[in-house]
């Protein structure tokens, strides 16, 4: 099985992404719901044992794996991953999509909105320096899932 991260800022379109690659049939893990991290003095990280076993109990065969997570612990898993995808979107279109979107509150409070545009500057390079693929996001979901299944093995 071919393992796929999805990462990125928040507002980039990484759960709109796994919803279009689920529709289209791919196993899919959104690694901010379920029992995939815990807080750790305030910060949200990555349960290593569940990324593990997730990890591990992907079958071999060509099938594709999208785990999305944005975390600072997920460097730990890099090399279990055959794909490092960065989503990304500029400052502006982060703002409106945070303001905007009715299926996650986070970015509506100004301090978190701050955060995110803070983790834009100082996390995403970071982020970007380890992507094997980066898609800024300003096109449809439809074309951002073709760009990625693309570059991961299935056109």
């Amino acid at each position: 099985m071919t393992r796929v991260l999805v990462t990125g800022m928040s507002g980039v379109g990484k759960s709109a992404l796994l919803r279009e690659l689920a529709r289209r049939g791919h196993r899919t893990v959104d690694t901010d719901y379920g029992d995939y991290y815990e807080t750790v003095d305030g910060e949200r990280l990555w349960r290593i044992d569940r990324i593990a076993a997730l990890l591990d109990t992907a079958p071999d065969g060509p099938e594709l794996l999208f785990v999305q997570g944005t975390t600072r612990n997920q460097t730990l898993f890099y090399p279990r991953f055959d794909h490092i995808v960065l989503l990304s979107a500029p400052a502006d279109v982060l703002v409106e999509r945070l303001r905007t979107r009715t299926d996650n509150p986070y970015g509506k409070d100004p301090a978190e909105l701050t955060e995110t545009l803070d983790n834009l500057a100082a996390v995403e390079p970071l982020l970007r320096a380890s992507a094997t693929l980066e898609v800024v996001t300003t096109v449809p979901v439809e074309r951002v899932a073709d760009i990625v299944l693309e570059r991961v093995g299935t056109g």
